[in-house]
C-alpha cells in the first residue's frame, strides 16, 4: 500500500516538474519525490505491507 502511495507522489512530482508549475517551498517536486522515496523504502522494509501471520494454527 505504501508503494502505491509513493508511486502517486512520484506522478505528482513529475507533473509539477513537467508542467513547470510554480508552487511554494513546501510543495516542490523534490519534496514530493523525497516523501515518495521514503514511502517506498518503508514498503521494502516490510512496514505497511499488509497482515502477517504471527504463528501457525492447527
Amino acid at each position: 500500500m505504501l508503494a502505491i502511495v509513493g508511486a502517486v507522489l512520484f506522478l505528482i512530482a513529475f507533473l509539477i516538474n513537467a508542467a513547470d508549475i510554480s508552487t511554494n517551498d513546501v510543495f516542490t517536486s523534490t519534496n514530493f519525490m523525497l516523501v515518495g522515496l521514503a514511502l517506498v523504502a518503508l514498503h521494502v522494509a516490510g512496514i505497511g505491507s499488509g497482515w502477517a501471520a504471527r504463528g501457525r494454527r492447527r
